[in-house]
């Protein structure tokens, strides 16, 4: 994600030249999003078999949710004709609270995640009917900085619980490979995903001011 977001950086300010569009760029997103929401089902599934009491559950939720509604005010305030009204933050908040009754029973999780991910792109469903909603009903700008639809990525979320079943968490990486940085940003993850562009963006801007 960091990666993705310092690349749109460069692409405002004229540094690189790409289309979201690209069969490279789309790909580079779905698995930026499959790796962050399957992880929220696994770790939906280890609080639960961990039994995390639930006070610690709605806690969590609540930083999801103020941070949620932090990005959709700074947005709004910087581009109000585009602002994130349904972006990453709202929809794992959303998950989340979709999940959290299923994590106990990761087949069965696993198994309607498995469905909801087959049927988006085997039946002719709108997956844009829930954006589409929001902006005729709620007044939601057509076009916005970010955007996660329900379908199909509740589905991966679904499956995430079946990872944390099979106990990858506890599988050993070789001795060469360092973890410790991607721990860190995994122990931090919200935090660091709120202030990493706080901190490249205005580095691309004054190294842009500087070269110009």
């Amino acid at each position: 994600m960091i990666l993705f977001h310092f690349c749109w950086d460069l692409k405002t300010f004229g540094f690189m030249e790409y289309s979201l569009k690209d069969p490279f760029w789309v790909s580079f997103r779905y698995i930026i999003l499959t790796l962050f929401l399957s992880a929220v089902g696994w770790s939906s599934y280890i609080a639960t078999a961990s039994k995390q009491p639930f006070n610690r559950f709605i806690f969590n939720q609540s930083k999801i949710g103020l941070a949620a509604l932090l990005i959709s005010m700074g947005s709004y305030l910087a581009m109000p004709n585009q602002w994130i009204f349904f972006g990453i933050l709202h929809f794992i908040f959303l998950s989340s609270l979709i999940t959290k009754p299923l994590s106990a029973y990761p087949i069965v999780s696993c198994s309607i995640g498995t469905f909801i991910v087959f049927a988006t792109y085997a039946l002719p469903i709108e997956t844009d009917a829930f954006r589409h909603w929001l902006s005729a009903e709620l007044g939601a700008p057509k076009h916005t900085l970010d955007y996660i639809s329900p379908l199909p990525w509740i589905g991966v979320v679904l499956i995430g619980p079946i990872l944390g079943y099979l106990k990858l968490e506890q599988k050993e990486l070789p001795m060469w490979m360092s973890v410790k940085p991607i721990t860190f940003i995994g122990r931090y993850a919200l935090p660091v995903y709120l202030i990493h562009q706080l901190v490249l963006y205005p580095l691309v801007a004054s190294i842009d001011y500087l070269v110009h």
